[in-house]
């Protein structure tokens, strides 16, 4: 596929396309807005990083890079470059992969070619190695995806930056 740099608007936090571009909505990109695209902050990252985004603030009229970007979400997300790191190993594994809806679950993700035909099959809930995780968080978002039928998977970055994913199917105390 011919590389097409696509400009998008930083508006506040927010990122729009200023139309739908089916191109990046038909490969699982954003969500459509008010007649625009808007993409998530892990897309916006993850498409800046892999070149076929250009950001451009609307208020300073000047090009947002990836490092910029990445510390204005910080600001509000301190688990962004987490999400992120998810977000990027996904894609690059074939997935589709949208934001998650609370009770800490960061992303569903499509099974591969299933994005516009079925519903996510997993949630990811991710962490870092090491990181304190109240026990109790977990098994809520494990029923949260029991509840919704979905596959709880438990994505942990490793001290070295390596993705490790576990799958959780119950809990027993």
């Amino acid at each position: 596929m011919e590389r097409q740099i696509v400009t998008a608007t930083l508006s506040g936090r927010r990122i729009y396309l200023q139309d739908l571009n089916s191109s990046l909505l038909e490969r699982g990109y954003g969500d459509k807005s008010e007649g625009r695209l808007e993409l998530a902050p892990c897309e916006a990252l993850y498409l800046i990083a892999e070149g076929w985004l250009e950001v451009v603030d609307d208020k300073a009229k000047k090009p947002v890079g990836f490092e910029e970007l990445l510390n204005l979400y910080r600001s509000r997300d301190g688990k962004i470059w987490a999400r992120y790191l998810i977000y990027r190993d996904l894609r690059e594994r074939g997935y589709v992969v949208k934001q998650g809806f609370g009770l800490g679950v960061d992303f569903r993700v499509y099974e591969r070619g299933a994005y516009g035909k079925d519903a996510a099959q997993y949630i990811v809930y991710g962490i870092f190695e090491g990181e304190p995780l109240p026990v109790g968080d977990l098994v809520e978002a494990l029923n949260y995806s029991r509840n919704l039928k979905k596959d709880m998977v438990l994505g942990v970055i490793e001290r070295r930056g390596e993705l490790v994913y576990y799958s959780l199917s119950q809990f027993n105390l």
